[in-house]
This record gives structure tokens, sequence and C-alpha cells, in this order.
């Protein structure tokens, strides 16, 4: 055979093989659209109807199924306790590894494994991460009666009571590290079962404030009593600092030393999860891909990001692979700095 017969073989045996290829991954597609057909899939919120997560779901089940192979019917279900924790849990340790139930809960829950929480009955790192649908930032505001503070500084100077979920929530977690990293004079009422309760109490004089409230929160729920004065927001908490709401400081302008920075970064750059997505663990890697594939191209498109704008809710994707990276990060930090978070949130 010459040297041209050769090369005509070459390209066959080329086209050969992207054909073969091609029809493997045909072959996955049609694998993953035949299990998903006629199916229904199950979207957890950690939290109980009618709060921030619960919105988040429910706007994201009428139109992710579209965008997976098979176009599975998708419904919203709540499972609220213990901050989440519960959804949580359950996700991990009693649902089937099959793609076909994934849940959303709150960043803190994902960080309580790495806080010592035997509670928290799971590995964040093997979850099936889907990704988060915005990297938000939190706020901490104080209802406006007469003698209310106004300011973060005056929370360092007068008692402001604040009302919390459970301990793995972030409404009980943040206003106990404004208080024991950053010295506000704080007082806490645990044991609300979520923000709509926090938030009934708060107006009706019960507490003094609230933290956990998301920027998508605020435009949803509070966004004419922030710009009436009702609501002061005092001190946001992030990985970024947001001007949204005017000039707010962040818990970083307030940081004394390096380790209380380090212990801030554990606690609040977590909320790059803003509203996580994730699945059990061992789910088949050619479904993920396909979730995570779908969970993507939701969040861009223009019917979804219409009905979240209607809702007021943010979206600002993060992928599975930044949720993970984020993740192995905080696992590199010291037995010492940990120890210093689990104590600024009163363990």
């Amino acid at each position: 055979m010459g040297q041209f017969g050769r090369k005509l073989g070459r390209l066959a045996l080329c086209a050969l093989l992207l054909e073969m290829f091609a029809a493997a991954g045909s072959a996955r597609a049609d694998a993953i659209s035949d299990f998903y057909s006629r199916k229904t899939m199950t979207l957890i919120a950690g939290f109980p109807p009618g709060g921030g997560y619960d919105s988040y779901v429910r706007v994201l089940a009428r139109h992710y199924g579209q965008f997976i192979p098979g176009k599975p019917t998708i419904v919203p279900a709540n499972m609220p306790g213990a901050g989440s924790m519960n959804a949580a849990n359950h996700i991990y340790n009693d649902e089937p590894s099959d793609g076909t139930v994934l849940g959303m809960f709150a960043s803190s829950v994902v960080m309580e494994p790495l806080l010592g929480n035997k509670a928290a009955q799971f590995d964040p790192e093997k979850f099936g991460w889907i990704g988060s649908m915005s990297q938000d930032v939190s706020y901490c505001g104080v209802w406006q009666t007469p003698g209310a503070a106004a300011t973060f500084d005056d929370m360092l100077r007068k008692e402001t009571i604040f009302g919390g979920g459970a301990p793995a929530a972030i409404t009980y977690q943040h206003p106990l590290i404004l208080k024991n990293v950053l010295g506000a004079n704080i007082r806490m009422i645990p044991g609300y079962a979520g923000t709509r309760d926090i938030d009934l109490a708060m107006q009706r004089g019960e507490v003094n404030g609230e933290c956990g409230l998301y920027a998508s929160s605020i435009k949803a729920q509070f966004l004419d009593d922030v710009k009436s004065g009702r609501l002061r927001l005092v001190i946001q908490m992030g990985s970024r600092k947001s001007t949204e709401f005017g000039e707010i400081p962040s818990v970083f302008d307030y940081v004394k030393s390096d380790d209380d920075r380090a212990v801030l970064e554990l606690h609040f750059k977590s909320l790059v999860l803003g509203r996580p997505l994730a699945g059990p663990p061992g789910i088949p890697q050619d479904r993920l891909t396909a979730l995570r594939a779908a969970f993507m191209a939701t969040m861009k498109d223009q019917d979804f990001l219409a009905e979240a704008g209607k809702a007021g809710l943010d979206i600002d994707l993060a992928t599975a692979d930044e949720v993970q990276g984020l993740l192995k990060h905080f696992a590199t930090f010291s037995p010492a700095i940990f120890a210093k978070a689990r104590q600024a949130i009163g363990r």
C-alpha cells in the first residue's frame, strides 16, 4: 500500500472512531432520556412554605424539567426542621441515588460537619452537587422603634434582641458571630420555625432584629420597609461587599485580627452557596452531568429569568465545580480556626 493509500486508511479509521464516539454519546443521551421520561422528580426545600428557599425551589421546579432529557415532571416539596438540617440529612441518607430527588438547604448547614456537629450526618463533599442559584449577600436588620439601634456601632453599645431559628440556621448563627467575634451587645431568642415567623415577631415587637436577610428576600418581602426606614439594615455578610441597599458596613470592616478574619471567612464565604442544590451521593455520573447541564441551561433561560425577576429572586450562578472547590478550600483550615469558629456560634 502506497503513502496515499495509508493516508486514506488513517482517515477512514478517524472517521470510524468519530462515528463510534458520536454513537456512544447518543446512546448515553438516549439512556438518560429513557430513564427520566414519564418520571416525577422531587425538589425539596429545607424550610417551610412562604420563605426565600421555598420561592427559589418552586420557581426552579416550573422550568428545570424542560432542560432534562426525557422532560420529567418536577414537584416541589417542603421538609422544614433544624434550620434545614433535617432535609440535608434526609437527602443524603434516605433518598434514592438515582437522580430523581434533589434538595436545597442553608449554606450554614453545609458547614455543620466541618464545625463538628454530630447531628449533621453527611460529608458535604460527597453530595451530588448541582450548583447554587445565588451567591448571596446576607444582612442583619433592626426594626426601628424608639430607642432601637440604628447602626452596628449602636449595637456595640446597647442591647439588641434578635430572633433566631435552630442552631444550624444563619438566623441563629449570624447574631452569635456578631456577639462573640465582633463584640455586639446581642441577646438571642431562638426557636422560631423560619424567617417568616421571625419577621412577624420583629414587627410585633417581640424581638428587635433579624439576621439572615438575603438581598433577594429583602427585595421580595421588605423593600418598602427598608426604603421607608422602618427596617434598618445595619451590617452585611458575604464574600463580596454590596452597595445595593446603600453604604452598609461589612463584618470584615470590624475585623481586629487575622484569626478573626479567618473565622469570619469560614462562616461567611460559604454564602457563595446562597441557594445550593444537591442530591444524594452516588448519582450515576451520566445523570449527574445531565442534571448539571440542565441546571446551567435553566439559569440562562429567559422565561425562567423573567419569572425569577417578578418574584424578586436574585440569580447569580455558582457551578458545581465552584461549590466543590470552596469546600476543599475550607478543609485546609487549621484545627485552631475551626475551634474558634465553633466558639463563635456558642459551641
